[in-house]
């Protein structure tokens, strides 16, 4: 994984993937302490990130192998990032989805145009019914996180805060990214280790999931003893990636852990300031950033919200709890 792949990814995006906005509030940098900047990744096609690094592998792909098809692994984001990636390019796609995964994400694939194949996660074995699709129909796999080509679209992200911030004065600031298997944050590391040196990325996980800041502090890869469930659905996985970890290991500052009534109260927050919708995984960073200041260094901060697909109870909690 370099630099390369990563401006290479950006020229094949061009024109496809939106450059998503760098948004601030007055209201939200004096609940943090500091000015707060807003990377507002749930602007992005699908609702997420994920866009990014579906159009990086799929666009990726020989001609010949694309028109197969592709399969992917996914709980809604990287599974609506890769069907639309798959329909833009004419190809088929197959989407393997949990069958507790929020009922919005499931039938927004499916408007996608993928074919989707539920598995329960306790009894079934994703991975089984994914090498057999895969060998049956020749299909592609795009991995969520542990790909360098879904990386290197995810550092396209990065690549947008180097030139923003430099667009509004910023050289030095803590990144704060909502992390799963650590594509993005490895992704926008990256990007930022080129670009914009005096930024360090933070990566920030919800109780309970905190695998990544775990395995920073051991420095080695640690394992959530809960794989499933939890309010930030979206950013739960195993462990981090053995391609993302060592460049998280080499890259990143500590980890930030927030609790889900911070996660909701962010939510609103995004909300009433921004006027943006956040899901619970994608509301992490923001959290950190309002609620967590004495772990942060400097007068900016800048955040991804990384997607804002969250079903409309979830979202009505928050702002009836916390929007007032």
């Amino acid at each position: 994984m370099n630099i390369d792949m990563i401006e290479a990814a950006a020229e094949r995006a061009a024109g496809h993937v939106r450059r998503t906005p760098l948004l601030s509030s007055p209201f939200l940098d004096e609940i943090a302490g500091r000015r707060v900047w807003v990377k507002a990744e749930c602007l992005q096609h699908t609702g997420s990130f994920k866009f990014r690094g579906g159009w990086s592998a799929v666009s990726a792909l020989a001609p010949d192998v694309r028109a197969k098809g592709v399969i992917a692994f996914s709980s809604g984001n990287h599974a609506q990032g890769v069907a639309l990636a798959a329909r833009m390019h004419g190809a088929p796609a197959v989407i393997i989805m949990p069958s507790d995964a929020p009922r919005m994400k499931i039938d927004n694939t499916r408007a996608l145009g993928a074919e989707v194949v539920l598995y329960d996660r306790a009894t079934e074995d994703r991975d089984a019914i994914g090498a057999r699709l895969s060998a049956e129909r020749g299909l592609t796999l795009i991995k969520p996180f542990d790909e360098p080509q879904v990386i290197a679209g995810q550092g396209t992200c990065g690549l947008e805060i180097a030139e923003q911030a430099a667009e509004v004065g910023i050289t030095q600031a803590q990144v704060l990214v909502c992390c799963g298997g650590g594509g993005l944050t490895s992704g926008i590391a990256l990007a930022l280790e080129a670009k914009a040196p005096g930024m360090r990325v933070r990566p920030v996980e919800p109780e309970g999931y905190d695998d990544t800041a775990r395995s920073l502090v051991s420095g080695q890869i640690e394992r959530n003893a809960v794989t499933s469930g939890g309010l930030c659905d979206a950013i739960v996985t195993p462990s981090p990636g053995q391609i993302t970890f060592p460049i998280l290991q080499r890259l990143c500052g500590p980890g930030l852990v927030v609790s889900d009534e911070e996660v909701l109260r962010a939510m609103a927050a995004a909300f009433a300031r921004l006027k943006v919708v956040a899901e619970p995984g994608g509301a992490v960073a923001l959290a950190a950033a309002l609620f967590h200041g004495d772990r942060i260094e400097g007068d900016d901060v800048i955040v991804t919200i990384s997607g804002g697909n969250v079903d409309a109870p979830i979202f009505r909690d928050a702002l009836e709890r916390f929007g007032g």
